[in-house]
């Protein structure tokens, strides 16, 4: 059986956590970001769960992750 290769632009956006679950960046925090209070901002530099229906294809483009 060959080796899976990592999707690699999925790499770079996602990270398993210890559970196996994936976290992801949000949105809308690399530009225009005057008018965002910074409240906003600060809580859209978190990291963010990938939501259960997305967690397979995930799971799918990083076959060694978890």
């Amino acid at each position: 059986m060959p080796k899976l290769k990592t999707r690699k632009a999925a790499a770079k956006r996602f990270k398993a956590t210890g559970s196996g679950k994936f976290m992801r960046r949000h949105a809308f925090r690399n530009h225009l970001l005057d008018h965002k209070s910074p409240k906003r901002k600060r809580h859209l530099g978190t990291m963010a769960v990938v939501d259960e229906r997305d967690a397979d294809n995930v799971a799918r483009m990083l076959p060694y992750s978890a």
